[in-house]
Formats: C-alpha cells, structure tokens, sequence
C-alpha cells in the first residue's frame, strides 16, 4: 500500500520523479528496523504515511522559517511526529547516556534562567529527535528548553522539513554553502545576522540550552570505514562565545558527544542539491555529556601566542574532549 502510495504521488506530479527511488528505499529500510525490532509494523506504517502526506505538503507550499523558530504543536504536533517516526528504529535497551550529573548541573542553571551551550559533534538530520527521544522522560526540563543551530539543509529540503518543524531551531546558514550560490551571499550574511541578534534575545531572556555543531557538517566515515568526529571550527566556537558574553544573564559552556549515525547516516560526500539518499540501519544511541568549560582558562591556553593562536588551541581542545568521550561508546 504505501509502495503504491509513493508511485501515486510521483504519477500525479505531487513529489519529483528523482525522489521515487529515494522514498521506496527509505520506506522498505524503515519497515525492515521496525520488524528488527519487534515493533508493530502496521502502526509504523501509517506513521510512514503521515510522513508521506506531510512531504507532499512541503512540495506544494514549503514552510519558510523564520531566523528563530519554536517547534510546532497545533494544530499537527510536528515534535510528537518526528518521536513517533524515529522511536522504533532506537534500540533503547541498548542506548546510553553518561554524565547525567553534568545534565542535573544544567537543569538547575535552566531553572535560574541561566543559559547553556552544548558544543558538540553531528551525525545525522534527525539528532534533534534522537536527543530529545533520549531527554524526554528523565530530562523533561533540558528537552524542552533545548534549541538547536541548524544549517540550511534541514530548513530546505521537503523531506528534512517535517522533523525540522518540529524542534527549536536558531537557523543559519553554515560557511560550507554560504557562497553557494554566489547570488546568495549577502542574503545569507544578512539572515545569519538576524539569527544571531535573536539568539542574543534570547540569552537575555535566559533559561535556554543550545545545541551548536562547530564542525558545521556531519562527522562521516574514513577510508576505514569508521566514523570520525569531525573537526570544530576555531571562527565558528568563538562567535558563539562572542555571542553569549552579549548576553545579560550567565552562560555556560559543555560538551556532547553522540553517537547516532546508523539511524541516517549522510551521503559519503557532500552535496550542494537536495535530494540525497535516506537509509536507516537502526540501532542504539550514545551520549555522553561532559563537564562545564571554561572558555578562557582552558588547558593549553597560556600556551596561546595571541588571540588567533588561543582559538585554535580552545578549538583543538573541545574537540579532543569530545573524541575521547565519543571512542568510549560501543562500537
């Protein structure tokens, strides 16, 4: 049925004919972790169907977001959606989550309106609804204050914006497709502006935690085949320090290390055109959230020779912080 329901949308010009292949694969995946894993597959189904009609939504009319956007409940519950979709390809049993101290630390920051950065690595589209899949029941504070920096590929292509939707979201355009199109340029600058002058409102405001990836893409595999956390960006850590010491309340830095790259793992290249290929493998989540940073007086930061010098080396060692958290997960 759902099968059928792709080609009918294809046929009657509803989706792009090159995104057949795509959604009869990534369906034929889905319902392939679902009965792994033991779950009921006619329910999962009419969930993919949901997923169905809400693309097709997108190709009609896209959902333009705003420089900061609050996830959507009414009248569809796109957050309940994007849990629901990804529930059955987690092996919960198997997942993890180390340094719940330091997350007991941050809810208590939350609930005196201070703030919290997470500087972590990233792995898939979908992190969102892993990470509040793994927070909702015994971090209900930290997961729903979460807001996370996404790039312009999850706010743009019709079959990311359904999940997109429904998160917090402060979105940017990354520097990997800031010039692409050269045309671009400057609106983008501008909409990374504005993002940025709400994201001071918002420390302002206080009692908010942000997700923000430093690498400014995902972490991919090697020649080896494993997966490697991809380097942080000295020039992007530092803006979002700049950022925050704008703020009229405290923030706090910390670190994240997840795990979560079978559940979508990205294309083995990087692609400007939306489009890409949407396979799940499923399996267990890992995170690891590390303790806070002193983004100034950091080990190795009398080293620094000047201001340059000392990002890197700040880069270089909120990196290494979280690789070493990230190589203790279950391979």
């Amino acid at each position: 049925m759902t099968i059928e329901k792709i080609h009918s949308m294809i046929e009657s010009g509803n989706i792009p004919e090159k995104y057949l292949a795509i959604l009869t694969g990534f369906f034929e995946c889905y319902v392939e972790v679902v009965k792994t894993h033991k779950e009921d597959v006619e329910t999962y189904t009419n969930v993919f169907l949901t997923f169905l009609n809400l693309i097709k939504e997108q190709f009609r009319a896209p959902f333009l977001f705003p420089p900061y956007h609050e996830r959507i409940h009414k009248p569809f519950d796109y957050y309940q959606f994007g849990i629901d979709f990804l529930r059955p390809l987690v092996d919960m049993p198997n997942s993890t989550i180390e340094g719940t101290s330091h997350i007991e630390e941050m809810v208590e920051l939350i609930k005196r309106k201070e703030n919290v950065i997470l500087l972590a690595n990233h792995q898939v589209e979908a992190e969102p609804m892993a990470i509040n899949l793994m927070l909702e029941k015994e971090y209900p504070t930290l997961s729903k204050n979460l807001i996370f920096v996404a790039g312009a590929r999850v706010t743009s292509d019709p079959l990311a914006i359904p999940f997109s939707m429904g998160c917090n979201l402060l979105c940017i355009h990354s520097k990997k497709y800031i010039d692409n199109p050269p045309e671009q340029q400057h609106e983008k600058q501008m909409h990374n502006k504005r993002t940025m002058e709400k994201m001071v409102e918002l420390l302002n405001d206080g009692g908010h935690a942000i997700y923000v990836a430093p690498s400014g893409g995902r972490d991919r595999m090697n020649d080896s085949g494993e997966v490697e956390v991809a380097p942080f960006d000295p020039q992007s850590i530092e803006m979002f320090y700049l950022m925050a010491k704008k703020g009229q309340r405290p923030t706090h830095f910390f670190t994240l290390a997840l795990s979560t790259y079978h559940l979508l793992p990205p294309p083995e290249t990087t692609e400007t055109e939306l489009g890409e290929s949407r396979i799940t493998h499923g399996g267990a989540i890992h995170l690891a959230f590390g303790e806070e940073v002193d983004m100034d007086h950091f080990p190795g930061s009398e080293l620094a020779e000047d201001k340059h010098d000392k990002r890197k080396k700040r880069a270089d060692y909120l990196w290494n912080r979280v690789n070493k958290d990230y190589q203790t997960f279950p391979k």
